[in-house]
């Protein structure tokens, strides 16, 4: 497993000074992005093979949001290859060793020359060391959104929202979501499904629906064809 450890900082932290979830989320992607990097698989090694990792589906658990300077260790891990799709876990824990986070995801490689699904590399598969995945509730990828929601404001896509691929990253999405948490949610588990990329000048209409201890925001086209859903969950709701 690729570990870095780290500091809360203050840019991090919510009104009560705790690790926000979108700050959370940017830990974990980082720390896949280091481990890629150091194995020599990264960035480069994907731009000189037409080569693309594409987040197809997030779970994040939280146990507890770390506070204003608290040091913590992040850690990630693939624990399968099969197909065109990459599994990997993450992980983040207090340096006593107390379980604050966890996360599952799903990723699929894709080919920029010919627009296709592709295969790992061999290089891929041999650069990675494969791992027993974490022991956590793993929940379905498709997330079901209720019919009983209703539209809220139109964001457009601007520069900001946009990472290294030139389309919007996926905790842009999330970010995009959080905007219809009620005031007082306490995020305990996050879901996202990603079905459709977003550029720069696309909108995205949020259809919003609430339950008891649930929110879930399907980030839509004008014609209804979703980009991200994203599901919300407070501690204890599953």
């Amino acid at each position: 497993m690729y570990t870095f450890k780290s500091q809360i900082r203050y840019s991090e932290c919510d009104s009560q000074a705790r690790l926000t979830l979108a700050s959370l989320l940017n830990y974990f992607q980082d720390s896949s992005t280091f481990q890629s990097e150091l194995l020599g698989v990264g960035g480069q090694y994907l731009k000189e093979n037409n080569l693309v990792w594409v987040l197809s589906s997030w779970q994040i658990v939280v146990n507890r949001y770390p506070g204003l300077c608290e040091e913590v260790e992040t850690g990630t891990f693939p624990y399968g290859f099969r197909g065109c799709f990459g599994y990997r876990n993450f992980l983040m824990r207090t340096s006593g060793g107390e379980m604050l986070a966890c996360a599952n995801s799903l990723w699929t490689l894709l080919d920029l020359e010919r627009q296709t699904m592709a295969h790992p590399t061999q290089r891929m598969k041999e650069a990675y060391e494969i791992e027993e995945k974490l022991p956590m509730d793993y929940a379905p990828r498709k997330i079901d959104v209720p019919g009983d929601g209703v539209y809220e404001e139109s964001i457009v896509v601007k520069k900001h929202h946009l990472d290294t691929n030139h389309h919007v990253n996926n905790g842009q999405f999330v970010d995009m979501a959080m905007n219809s948490l009620p005031e007082d949610f306490t995020i305990g588990q996050m879901r996202a499904e990603y079905r459709m990329q977003a550029r720069l000048g696309d909108e995205l209409r949020p259809y919003v629906a609430r339950k008891q201890g649930l929110c879930i925001v399907s980030l839509r086209s004008p014609e209804e064809k979703p980009y991200a859903i994203v599901e919300f969950a407070e501690p204890g709701i599953s």
